[in-house]
């Protein structure tokens, strides 16, 4: 009877609000009849009927969409909040028209006369929230993203129901009027900051300094920008999350508080001091609410608020004392220095500390950050649920309110990758746990814009109260969706990566390419894979043949480029393990003939194919830094921040390779050259008798990775070739000697 207490008490702080004034109605409509406008354009936009009807949910904060009419008439979409309304025309798009809403690229013919709905079809969420976003996801995939790139991401997260999301650009402007009010000088304040591809680490207290400083055009572009995203944001009826004082603070601040009582924490991903240690305020310091609350205020008069804040203090950071009085009073500084400002506010806590230290996170210490803030007023993700849940070992986080979460993919990688059966079967798991507290579902991805169809199945999952029945059935219909075609081959692909590459399970799933291909290479490069890739090149020629009925769909060349990259990909990993052995035995013929395929003939051939695509292109990548910079040489910053990012991540690579990405340019002139490298490293080791130093190699070839993030060179942002023919080439020509097994 407590534990149901607790969540009934859960629900009702939680629910305080939810969707909105009922004055808000006419305007959440017409964000969405905007957005019909702008996914289908205007004509067969007249075709749609919308309206918001905050009475259409049964229980309070359940969204709830209802469709009807189609045929002769126009179809009727109605949603108890604008978000409901789009997730409902959303449904009529897949489910009735066949289409498909995608990053990669929307399948959007529609049948005529559209078809009818029987009857009226109503569907409400199981849960209050469907978040959305991983503060790395600022860093890896939106750093440089204009208005027009976060109108159709803002349109993309409405039709899949998100009602729940980081907004956190422009904080740090607000920072820095907070810093230059307290006695900071603005030299300090540059210092501190870390550069634009970074700043997902600054905010959590990570890193500071790094690849800096923020340019003021920075600063007042952000803030723009976030204005825009908010208003956007708020006008589907959503619910943004601003950022919060976790109580880090420049070591500046020690000069102009002399007396201030701060700890200087350990390094953080193999950065020495000059970038990481930073300096965390005591909790009972009297600066902490200042601080805190100086930041919050500033921060609502500039953007308003809606009452949930994200706030990381010990993110990937060991706390200082790991007593549970310590904790909680750290906890209780945080939520203070909030509830000072906005006392309705709602603390939103990524649970990755929890999972990342479990040495450290036991019981008592668990209990002490979630017992220090009132229950329904901390809000955690359980942020890598799919893989390692935290709710099951922490009795459903000791009754405050979790999001169970799939965060799928780390660093924003490219390489074919999911947990589907897990993703599946996770959030209904979580609702009938004993006494849970499960108010959402969320997706939580480091990086974007790949494996869309784990981010399809989450999404419908957030408006399901039970998981799929046939994923086999469902994957086959995805495809067909996604093409606007079904084709036989094309869903008998599919469904051998959903038993393959996308049915990782276990504690190995960690949803980051390691493969040989886009590490630096040693000789003791892991190739094992979880899944069977006989798999994956069966996929990939059931595809190549399906190709003449679906080449005309975008979605399908990407689809076609992406399986083709992967099988590449495997390809490498068995041509290593040949020079390998050659190397191993001596045998210089042998290494020279399998190096000098991997490192002259297929690698080439992969940065040939990819060009063949805009959306894998580096030139693209670059030119979205180097456009958001107002002169030649900010836009040359912007620049090497993102080749920094994509390569070693900080001065000596220390977290090297971990943001990698296939992209040509990238493979012809960072990954290509180290192979060569390193493989005529091994053939003179061969031939003149002599063990391969590792050790020298290492230093020989971050010459070549700095150089290139140094490089000044330019790269096509334009295709060329084509994708299905140079597909084909790549598997006439390796696939035969995978089918003889001669590896």
């Amino acid at each position: 009877m407590v534990a149901v207490a607790v969540a009934a008490a859960v629900g009702v702080l939680l629910l305080a609000g939810a969707g909105g004034a009922a004055g808000d109605e006419a305007r959440e409509a017409a964000a969405v009849r905007a957005l019909v406008a702008r996914l289908l354009g205007p004509g067969p936009a007249a075709d749609f009927s919308v309206s918001v009807e905050r009475a259409l949910a049964t229980k309070p904060g359940l969204d709830t969409y209802s469709l009807g009419g189609g045929g002769a008439a126009r179809v009727r979409v109605r949603g108890s909040t604008g978000v409901a309304a789009a997730a409902g025309l959303h449904r009529y798009l897949r489910d009735f028209c066949g289409c498909h809403v995608a990053w990669s690229g929307s399948q959007l013919r529609l049948p005529r006369p559209l078809p009818a709905v029987p009857g009226e079809l109503t569907e409400a969420t199981p849960n209050r929230y469907r978040y959305y976003q991983n503060v790395c996801t600022q860093s890896y995939s939106f750093v440089w993203w204009d208005w027009a790139r976060w109108e159709r991401e803002i349109d993309w997260m409405a039709l899949n129901g998100i009602n729940l999301a980081l907004a956190w650009s422009g904080q740090e402007a607000i920072w820095q009027r907070v810093y230059l009010a307290l006695g900071l000088t603005q030299t300090e304040i540059n210092e501190f900051f870390t550069g634009p591809a970074f700043l997902a680490w600054g905010r959590m207290g990570n890193l500071h300094t790094w690849d800096g400083p923020l340019p003021p055009s920075w600063h007042i572009k952000q803030l723009y920008l976030q204005h825009r995203v908010l208003d956007r944001m708020r006008s589907f009826g959503m619910t943004p999350v601003l950022p919060a004082f976790a109580g880090h603070v420049p070591e500046a601040v020690t000069r102009v508080f002399p007396q201030v009582n701060v700890t200087k924490m350990g390094s953080w991903g193999h950065f020495n001091c000059s970038y990481s240690c930073s300096f965390l305020l005591a909790p009972e310091d009297p600066m902490f609410p200042v601080i805190g609350s100086l930041f919050l205020r500033e921060l609502v008069k500039e953007f308003g608020t809606d009452h949930i804040y994200g706030a990381d203090t010990f993110n990937e950071m060991q706390p200082p004392s790991s007593a549970p009085s310590y904790l909680a009073a750290a906890t209780t500084a945080v939520y203070e220095a909030m509830i000072a400002v906005d006392t309705e506010a709602v603390w939103l806590l990524q649970g990755w500390l929890f999972q990342h230290q479990p040495q450290f996170w036991g019981p008592a210490q668990i209990g002490a950050v979630l017992g220090a803030v009132p229950r329904g007023r901390l809000l955690v993700l359980d942020l890598f649920a799919e893989s390692q849940p935290v709710y099951t070992r922490t009795a459903s986080f000791q009754g405050q309110p979790f999001i169970w979460c799939m965060l799928h993919n780390f660093g924003g990688n490219h390489g074919l990758f999911g947990a589907l059966e897990a993703v599946n079967r996770g959030p209904e798991a979580a609702r009938l746990f004993p006494n849970s507290t499960m108010v959402g579902t969320g997706m939580a991805p480091e990086g974007i814009s790949q494996n869309e169809v784990v981010y399809s199945l989450m999404a419908e999952l957030g408006w399901r109260k039970d998981p799929v029945p046939d994923l086999a059935a469902w994957v086959t219909n995805f495809a067909a969706q996604r093409y606007g075609v079904s084709h036989p081959d094309a869903g008998a692909a599919w469904r051998l990566l959903l038993r393959s590459v996308y049915n990782c399970s276990g504690e190995a799933c960690r949803g980051h390419n390691r493969s040989p291909l886009v590490r630096r290479p040693s000789l003791q490069m892991n190739t094992s894979v979880w899944y069977n890739r006989s798999s994956v090149f069966e996929a990939w020629r059931l595809l190549l043949t399906s190709a003449p009925s679906l080449a005309a769909s975008p979605a399908f060349r990407y689809d076609l480029l992406d399986l083709t990259r992967q099988a590449v990909q495997e390809l490498v990993s068995l041509y290593y393990e040949e020079a390998r052995s050659a190397y191993l035995s001596k045998e210089l013929t042998s290494l020279l003939r399998a190096g000098g395929v991997l490192a002259y003939e297929l690698l080439p051939a992969l940065d040939e194919l990819l060009a063949s695509d805009s959306r894998f292109l580096l030139g693209s990548w670059l030119e979205q830094a180097r456009a958001a910079a107002v002169s030649e040489a900010e836009a040359d910053f912007y620049e090497q921040n993102s080749r920094y990012q994509l390569t070693l991540w900080g001065p000596e690579g220390n977290i090297l390779d971990y943001a990698n990405k296939q992209l040509a340019g990238l493979v012809a002139n960072y990954y290509t050259p180290r192979w060569r490298l390193f493989l005529e490293a091994l053939a003179d080791s061969v031939a003149q008798g002599i063990p391969f130093q590792q050790h020298q190699f290492d230093k020989n070839v971050f010459q070549l990775e700095q150089a290139f993030v140094l490089s000044k060179q330019r790269y096509p942002s334009q295709p060329r070739g084509d994708t299905v023919d140079l597909a084909k080439k790549i598997f006439l020509k390796y696939y035969p000697r995978w089918v003889a097994g001669s590896w």
